[in-house]
């Protein structure tokens, strides 16, 4: 009875042991495997086989991680202060540099997204973060790619969401763009002065090359003031006749 005790205890013990050493693994996921403490590769998906105690496995998912990059305040390059988040999508593409190189990834990959935002936006004016954030969120990721390469990662966007600026500062802002549009319609209209100047320059030279053309100007200006309602008709007299006329008087 005792032994058949010890060996019922001894077969509950192996498929313990058995159940213990299958592993599986999701499409999405690698394990990372140590044999004695030492890396001997990476495996999976599908099933997995690890010796208990003489092996342990890491798991490492493959599926793109989406990190939410905490407000973070900055100066400009203008010395202007702003708070600024962003969104990083990154995934690991050689877990066994992930376990290796780092001890965890996701925070040391977060933490080096703060950093490089704050040294990033501050080489740049508030108005390059306001009107150039593609370009902004191209230079951060090149920067985090290229540094979370020993790691195994791959940064594949960063999205700045937010930037906020100091009320008085937004006053400011508002002031400046109102100048700003004031100045274009001062140059607006003073383009319009110089063309109108140009085509009446142009017009009267064309007049000027023949006399028939002068009259049915003074006809025309009769016809759009005889169309008015007015007892009064304005006809417009040519200035060489005018100094025709007082030559003749003088003479």
């Amino acid at each position: 009875m005792g032994n058949f005790a010890v060996f019922v205890a001894l077969g509950i013990l192996g498929l313990s042991l058995l159940f213990s050493a299958i592993k599986i693994l999701r499409e999405y996921e690698r394990g990372v495997m140590f044999t004695l403490g030492r890396y001997t590769g990476t495996v999976g998906p599908g099933i997995v086989l690890v010796i208990p105690v003489l092996q342990q496995m890491v798991r490492k998912q493959l599926r793109t991680i989406v990190t939410d990059v905490p407000t973070q305040d900055v100066i400009s390059r203008d010395n202007v202060s702003v708070k600024v988040n962003a969104v990083i999508y990154y995934r690991i593409i050689e877990p066994d540099k992930a376990v290796l190189n780092v001890e965890n990834v996701d925070e040391a990959t977060s933490q080096l997204a703060q950093t490089t935002l704050r040294s990033v936006l501050g080489k740049h004016e508030l108005d390059e973060m306001l009107s150039e954030r593609d370009k902004l969120n191209t230079d951060i990721q090149a920067i985090l790619d290229r540094q979370t390469d020993q790691w195994g990662i791959k940064v594949a966007n960063v999205e700045i969401k937010h930037v906020d600026i100091d009320e008085s500062m937004i006053r400011a802002i508002a002031m400046q763009a109102e100048a700003e549009r004031y100045r274009r319609a001062k140059i607006i209209s003073a383009e319009g002065e110089q063309q109108a100047a140009e085509k009446l320059v142009e017009a009267g030279k064309m007049l000027s090359e023949s006399s028939n053309a002068m009259q049915l100007r003074y006809f025309a200006a009769l016809h759009d003031v005889a169309g008015e309602r007015s007892s009064t008709i304005v006809f417009p007299i040519p200035i060489n006749l005018m100094s025709k006329l007082q030559g003749e008087d003088e003479t």
